[in-house]
């Protein structure tokens, strides 16, 4: 019996080392950068392979949770407008709060996620290529336009609610009601137009 007690107690202070070794191993391997230098970002373009989180926020911070000098990735802000690109193949993921966001272009294969309900008054969202989007709004107005093979998942209460879009099943709701609705289907695919961001 005391050797019974013995082995479970010898078992259990190795696999509490070896979990212990492992989280701090993974804490110590995960790079946030807090960029400090951004502010008044009213408008989000995003480009490659990102997971993109935005929510509201009294003032404007951009978090990046990877080694994000160490690769070929771009998180710049001019002029109210925040530019995020990478095309390495692990994703890079970065959380934006904003005070006064209004609009969010995305292309590739970029992810975009609303962190809790994203409460604005008037907010636009483009997509492109394969990007996603999954949403919840409260908002007065928002312009929702979803063309090629990208798709968005909407969720929350919107008064104004207008829809573009190239494909009627790439557009999903979840709880979401909008008092006033426009719909409007193209079979034109939009070009993305080439800056500075796409050639990352």
């Amino acid at each position: 019996m005391k050797a019974l007690i013995t082995t479970i107690f010898t078992a259990l202070v190795l696999v509490t080392g070896i979990a212990t070794t492992t989280l701090a191993a993974t804490a110590k391997d995960e790079t946030v950068t807090v960029l400090t230098d951004v502010s008044d970002i009213s408008k989000i373009e995003v480009r490659g392979n990102v997971e993109l989180y935005i929510s509201n926020g009294a003032s404007d911070e951009v978090k990046v949770y990877n080694k994000y000098y160490a690769e070929s990735a771009l998180v710049k802000s001019r002029k109210g407008v925040l530019s995020i690109a990478s095309y390495k193949a692990e994703k890079l993921v970065v959380w934006v709060t904003a005070a006064d966001l209004r609009s969010v272009s995305a292309y590739d294969n970029a992810e975009i996620r609303s962190f809790g309900s994203l409460s604005v008054i008037e907010f636009s969202v483009d997509l492109h290529n394969s990007a996603t989007a999954k949403l919840n709004l409260d908002a007065f107005n928002a312009n929702i336009a979803v063309y090629d093979q990208a798709k968005a998942s909407l969720s929350g209460k919107v008064d104004q609610y207008d829809l573009k879009y190239n494909k009627a099943d790439n557009v999903s709701y979840v709880d979401f009601d909008a008092t006033h609705i426009s719909k409007s289907q193209s079979n034109v695919i939009i070009k993305a137009e080439n800056d500075d961001l796409a050639g990352l």
